[in-house]
């Protein structure tokens, strides 16, 4: 079955975007940016919130820059055909390979996971990944932990009062600092997906 799992850059102190709405620290330097590429090969769907859609739209023309470089039309060729669901009660269009959400987030996992197909689902974006998180649909936390303190903004991890046992998976040096931290939701055998 297809693991759900939640892949962001995060400060060292757990935020995702700063109190000023800022998240260029997180830029990809050229090993973190080759990460990224290498790791959106092991995606089947992508699922994402508004505002990380409306983030991510320069990627459909990004063909079209003449500043991009080779890395960025790479990720632009893996990205675009990417099929993408997008959740949003405000958008009632979205481009290229993505589709609006016809259900609600448990519901398109549940479809998602019986479909064939490879590759994870990935859920990007914080608000997003709270509701799966709250409703337990993760199976594996990836945070990629840039060596910055923002001081507050959006949290990578969901402030639920729950725990949630992980199990280390991985975890590397990347690039100028990064530190890829690679978790699996230890779930009892009995309840396992």
């Amino acid at each position: 079955m297809r693991s759900v799992t939640y892949s962001m850059g995060v400060s060292l102190d757990g935020y995702i975007v700063g109190p000023d709405g800022r998240f260029d620290w997180s830029e990809p330097d050229e090993d973190v940016f080759r990460f990224w590429i290498d790791d959106i090969r092991k995606v089947g769907v992508h699922l994402l919130g508004r505002r990380l859609y409306e983030t991510m739209l320069y990627w459909e023309t990004a063909d079209q820059d003449p500043a991009a470089d080779d890395a960025a039309l790479e990720w632009a060729s893996l990205w675009n055909p990417l099929p993408k669901v997008v959740f949003s009660t405000t958008l009632s269009t979205v481009q290229g390979s993505a589709r609006l959400a016809s259900d609600g987030l448990a519901e398109e996992v549940e479809r998602l996971r019986a479909a064939p197909g490879k590759g994870d689902i990935a859920i990007g974006g914080a608000t997003l990944a709270a509701e799966a998180a709250a409703l337990d649909l993760i199976d594996e936390y990836q945070a990629m932990v840039h060596p910055v303190l923002v001081g507050g903004g959006i949290p990578f991890f969901p402030r639920h009062e729950r725990r949630v046992d992980l199990e280390l998976v991985e975890n590397r040096s990347v690039g100028a600092g990064a530190l890829y931290l690679r978790y699996r939701v230890a779930r009892q055998a009995s309840s396992e997906r």
